[in-house]
This record gives C-alpha cells, sequence and structure tokens, in this order.
C-alpha cells in the first residue's frame, strides 16, 4: 500500500457538490501541490481555497484527515468541489499527474479493512447499505455495519481457542481421568455455540425477506380482475384490462415499499386449457411464477359461482396462500373460502387491508433491528457449514484429541471467513471488488 490512490467518491454527474478523494502517504503532498489557501492546513478542518487546474482556478473545500484518525486509517484528503463530470473529472486528472494512482472498486474500503478500521462483515454491511432498496434493507445493513455479527462470531471463535487450548495442553500430559473431563468439555463447548449459531441463522432465515422482498404470484381464471388488482395495489396501471379474456400473455411485475418490506407482485396469464400458442407459454410461465413465490393470491371473481377452473387452480398451489375474493361491489355468488378476503380493485375497498394479510402471512414475527440481523447470503452460508462442521464433531466424538482438535480448527476457519481474520486475499478482493469506484 505504498501507492497513494484517487477516486471520485460520488456519482458523476451535475450536482451541487462532488468529493474527490485521496488515500495515502503522499495524500497531503500531492494535494498541495494543486490546492492554495490562506491559512495553515490542520487535521479534521474543513480549508477554503483554490485547486489550481492550469488556465483557471476551481474555488473548493479541502479536507485533511491524519492517519490513523481517517476511514482508511491512511492521510486522506478530500476536496469538495462544484459538482459537473467535467470540473470533478479535470481534478481527478490533475492529481495523477501529481503522482497518485487511480483507485480499483472498494479499495478505499479495502484498506480500511487491512488497516483494522473495520472487520469483513461491516465492510459487507457498506456495500448493502448503498444497495438498500427498502427501509427494512438499510436497517439490516446498519445493523451489520454496527459490528454485532462480527463480536457474536469473535466471542464464538475465543471459546473455541479457549477449548483448543485445553486439548493441546490434555494431550502433553495425558490421563485417563482427564481425558473424560475434557471430551465432556468439548461436546459442552460445542453445543453451546452451535446453539448460538443456529439462533443466528434462525433469525436470518425469518429475515432473508428484508433483502430480497416478499414474492407475491397472482393467479387466477380469466377475468377474474387479476391486472386490475395488480394496479389497485401498487397505485398505478402496470397491467392492461380489458374484459377480453387472456389479455395477459406475460408476467407483469410491480414492487411496492410496505412498512420498510418490498412487496413484489407478479401478475400472471390466467390459467386455462387453451389452444392458443401464445397463451400457452404464458400460462407456463405462471405455473413457474408460482414455484418462485413466496405467496399465492388466488384471485376469485366473487359474483359467480366456484367452477372447474377454480378448483383445478387451487389444487397446483404448493404455497402459502390467500383467497382474494374479487368483486366485493357486486352481489356475492362465491361460497366462503379458505384464508379469504373480500375486495374490489375496481372500488379500491379493502386493497390496504389485503396488503396487511400479505405482510403478516410471510413474516410470522416482527423483526428487532436492535438486534441482529444477517442477510448476506455469503456470511448465511459460513454459519451454515459451521454448524454442518460441529455435527460432524459429534460424529466423530470417539476419535482421539488430536483429530477432534483439528475438526474444530476447521469450525474456527470457517467462522474466521466472516471475521476476515482467516479469509485468504482471492476472496477478499471479491468482496471489495462489489464496491463502487471511491469507496
Amino acid at each position: 500500500m505504498e501507492n497513494t490512490i484517487v477516486a471520485v467518491a460520488t456519482p458523476l454527474g451535475k450536482g451541487a457538490i462532488s468529493i474527490v478523494r485521496m488515500s495515502g502517504k503522499q495524500a497531503l503532498k500531492i494535494a498541495l501541490k494543486f490546492f492554495n489557501c490562506n491559512c495553515q492546513i490542520q487535521p479534521r478542518k474543513l480549508v477554503l481555497g483554490q485547486f489550481d487546474l492550469g488556465d483557471v482556478k476551481e474555488k473548493c473545500l479541502m479536507a485533511y484527515f491524519k492517519a490513523p484518525f481517517s476511514y482508511t486509517g491512511e492521510d486522506v484528503v478530500e476536496f469538495q468541489i462544484h459538482g459537473g463530470v467535467t470540473v470533478t473529472r479535470l481534478i481527478q486528472e490533475k492529481l495523477i499527474q501529481g503522482g497518485a494512482t487511480l483507485a480499483q472498486p472498494g479499495e478505499f474500503s479495502k484498506r480500511a479493512f487491512e488497516n483494522a478500521k473495520i472487520s469483513l462483515d461491516e465492510a459487507e454491511a457498506i456495500v448493502e447499505e448503498i444497495n438498500s432498496e427498502s427501509e427494512a434493507q438499510l436497517k439490516s445493513a446498519l445493523s451489520l455495519a454496527s459490528g454485532k455479527l462480527n463480536q457474536q462470531i469473535k466471542n464464538i471463535q475465543t471459546s473455541l481457542t479457549n477449548l483448543l487450548a485445553h486439548i493441546e495442553v490434555s494431550m502433553d500430559y495425558p490421563e485417563e481421568d482427564e481425558n473424560e473431563i475434557v471430551r465432556d468439555e468439548i461436546f459442552k463447548t460445542l453445543d453451546e455455540n452451535r446453539q448460538l449459531l443456529k439462533q443466528i441463522l434462525d433469525q436470518a432465515n425469518q429475515s432473508r425477506f428484508i433483502k430480497n422482498g416478499i414474492n407475491i404470484a397472482l393467479v387466477g381464471k380469466t377475468n377474474v380482475g387479476k391486472s386490475s388488482l395488480l394496479n389497485a395495489l401498487v397505485g398505478e396501471n402496470k397491467a392492461i384490462v380489458t374484459d377480453i379474456e387472456g389479455t395477459t400473455r406475460d408476467v407483469v411485475e410491480a414492487s411496492i415499499d410496505y412498512n420498510g418490506i418490498r412487496l413484489n407482485f407478479y401478475d400472471t396469464a390466467g390459467i386455462r386449457e387453451s389452444d392458443n400458442a401464445v397463451e400457452k407459454i404464458g400460462i407456463e410461465k405462471s405455473k413457474k411464477t408460482l414455484d418462485e413465490c413466496d405467496i399465492v393470491l388466488i384471485i376469485y371473481d366473487g359474483s359467480e359461482n366456484l367452477t372447474k377452473n377454480d378448483e383445478n387452480i387451487k389444487k397446483i398451489i404448493k404455497k402459502p396462500f390467500i383467497s382474494v375474493i374479487n368483486k366485493q361491489d357486486k352481489t356475492r355468488k362465491l361460497a366462503k373460502q379458505e384464508n379469504e378476503i373480500e375486495v374490489s380493485a375496481l372500488e379500491n375497498k379493502n386493497i390496504e387491508k389485503l396488503k396487511e394479510k400479505i405482510f403478516k402471512t410471510a413474516i410470522k414475527k416482527s423483526i428487532d433491528f436492535n438486534g441482529l440481523v444477517v442477510t448476506n447470503e455469503r456470511q448465511m452460508q459460513h454459519i451454515n457449514q459451521a454448524i454442518k462442521q460441529i455435527n460432524e464433531v459429534f460424529k466423530q466424538k470417539n476419535q482421539s484429541l488430536e483429530i477432534l482438535s483439528m475438526l474444530i480448527k476447521n469450525v474456527w476457519n470457517t467462522l474466521g471467513k466472516i471475521t476476515g481474520e482467516t479469509e485468504n486475499e482471492d476472496i477478499i478482493s471479491v468482496i471489495f471488488s462489489k464496491f463502487c469506484v471511491g469507496k
């Protein structure tokens, strides 16, 4: 990390302010080749001055953060300039001419990790925070960024380290009675840590909707009002509504934010027997959507009696479902259905109650954002793997202490892939490559 890196830290485009950031030993020296002011540069203070672009000068602010009191742990200089593609590009080019190197995606955060300013799970939380598309995603990312997962996993690693140390001592001074006591301690400690990991994973499974949203398929026979209901749910005309049967030939998608969670709706083609080749393709897509969704809304026309087609559609539903009795504005003829709610897509009746019912069907219990919320797939995979490895130790409980020690080290190393303590350089590079340039 001898080189000093530079990048634009804000999105390129027109705006009030752009930020150009440098990090490295030469950051201040390079900055002062171009920046002039009538005052002394002091760490962590904004200074007003001019950036020399050659023929012209840009009036701007400069902030200097002296190592190790910066985001990266190195000397950092940031220029706050007028937002604009041209001026931003010219300042970056000048700093490169002055000796800086263009940063790679995520290189600032990678340096922060390597200088122990952030842990690996906190770094991944930053990516998730940047990519958040709902309030719940943001809260989840901020929960991870607080370092709660890192601390819990490190506590488990410390417990395993102490256990490994005890095993090593027992192997150096073997006594039959002591050996049995150590074995009892091994499996007691492993079971305690397994339960802690399961608690994290259980919360993660409950929280998976935070990242992906709840996927909801709208299914039913033709002309029951699926498209009208989709439009009512999302508050805009996403799907074409006509009296002609089979209008929807493809899956129409739309999303809204509800209680901080994304509700992803998929309006499917009416399921029925058809000789039309295009409609048949749409019906097959509808069936595929059913397999991939979290919840199904089975739409019925409440002004008609139950038909054979309605019954056939219900038979193919394998996911949690809500029976939505549409056309509440007309006289009801349909018999009562399982887990039903009456709505009128035409008059927008009970639409909010339907959203609430969808939410409660998916989210079985409230998510505590003040606690630990894990939505990162990589982290969940390693937690799952660690649980499986602990289970393997229990299967090998009659093996020698040497073999048990080796198996426990595998668990420790797997957990280290979350904290970054044992992670190899290749995987670290992949994680930080997901960042934008300048972060």
